[in-house]
């Protein structure tokens, strides 16, 4: 019998792919909602690559109602997205869509699983960014999709927000987290200032027992130093 039940959307990327295993070895049954499957969840939610935002939402409701049957979630838990860089100049249209895309929709979409699907007293765990906390002038789209995060994570800590009772909502800000795609393009980097996936994945774990929670609400920049990760709460 596992210990509890939690969905897992971004389940095929480095990180979504490292909190299944973390929750895996913990016997917790683990569902992946992805663009492709992640054979080491209980069950995969494969979301059609080119449905619009409300057929996605749709797609995904009903699949995960279809799984689920009678039984409620402990947590849902949003690490999918992407980055682009790119400043006004060029692509801007294009790359802040792509943004939007790959945030923005993952996490209302994941919001909507919980309003339907968690428990009270569950976990909805969005991801936004650090740099998304001030003008990013080099990545506008990035910015402005990770910034629509951190509002959406505020509203859904709300009352009337449509979420179970006693819900925590919150959103995890990183600055670089230690990905095998990362070190392949930035090599020189000092990794040591990168956030592990493990430890996300960890914290991630312990909100969902009960462990060490924060208000709801918050956005928790992870900020690694001499490869010790502590949260800061953005104000």
């Amino acid at each position: 019998m596992s210990v509890g039940r939690v969905l897992i959307y971004g389940g095929r990327g480095a990180l979504g792919a490292a909190c299944v295993s973390h929750f895996k070895s913990h016997n917790y049954w683990v569902g992946s909602i992805d663009l492709s499957e992640n054979d080491q969840a209980d069950v995969s939610i494969v979301v059609p690559r080119d449905g619009s935002w409300t057929d996605q939402e749709q797609h995904v409701l009903s699949k995960v109602g279809d799984v689920l049957q009678e039984n409620k979630l402990d947590a849902v838990i949003c690490v999918a997205g992407g980055w682009a860089g790119g400043n006004a100049k060029k692509d801007l249209a294009k790359n802040a869509d792509l943004m939007w895309r790959q945030s923005v929709w993952t996490s209302t979409i994941s919001a909507a699983v919980a309003s339907h699907y968690l428990k009270d007293g569950g976990v909805l765990a969005l991801t936004g960014a650090k740099p998304a906390l001030d003008g990013t002038p080099g990545m506008i789209g990035y910015g402005m999709a990770k910034a629509a995060v951190h509002q959406l994570t505020r509203s859904l800590a709300g009352k009337d927000s449509g979420l179970p009772n006693d819900a925590l909502v919150v959103s995890i800000l990183p600055v670089t987290l230690d990905t095998p795609m990362n070190r392949k393009w930035m090599p020189k980097a000092d990794f040591s200032t990168w956030t592990p996936l493990s430890e996300v994945a960890g914290l991630f774990l312990k909100w969902t027992k009960g462990v060490e929670r924060p208000k709801s609400g918050s956005l928790l920049q992870l900020i690694t130093k001499d490869s010790v990760t502590q949260l800061v709460e953005s104000v």
